[in-house]
């Protein structure tokens, strides 16, 4: 049987193992370099609540150029939709670009973790960071 809050508390502190990462597309090396997807990947089969997710390569600017929610599709498929506010180690997704492309670990709403292009991986609030909340998409998780 799953313990949810053991998970999450599990989830959060694997999370905050992985700050100061310099941000690499496609990485996902702590401490050598992660993006925004393969950190979620990472965090959650370290912290042992999801299994290894096998991600293909991707250019940086995949999201740029079309329509089809690779992110979104791929996060779908391991979590699932939540009204707010979130609980920590659920996801909040972003739109840049046509699509959603960008994902965010919550640590303590809002207080966030994710891993950002020329920053790393770093904390962030949410609702401050203009360049996040005009782009908020949703909050996805994988408990039920």
């Amino acid at each position: 049987m799953r313990n949810e809050e053991a998970e999450r508390k599990a989830v959060v502190a694997e999370a905050m193992t992985w700050l100061g990462t310099p941000y690499h597309n496609c990485g996902r090396i702590k401490g050598a370099g992660v993006d925004c997807g393969m950190i979620l990947a990472e965090i959650y089969e370290r912290a042992g609540v999801l299994p290894h997710v096998e991600i293909e390569p991707y250019p940086f600017d995949w999201h740029l150029h079309r329509s089809e929610e690779k992110y979104l599709n791929t996060i779908s498929q391991y979590a699932h939709p939540i009204q707010g506010p979130p609980q920590p180690g659920d996801i909040a997704l972003y739109k840049f670009g046509r699509c959603v492309s960008h994902g965010a670990i919550v640590i303590q709403w809002p207080q966030l973790l994710h891993a950002y292009v020329h920053l790393g991986v770093v904390l962030d609030d949410a609702e401050a960071n203009s360049a996040l909340s005009s782009r908020f998409y949703g909050f996805y998780s994988i408990w039920d």
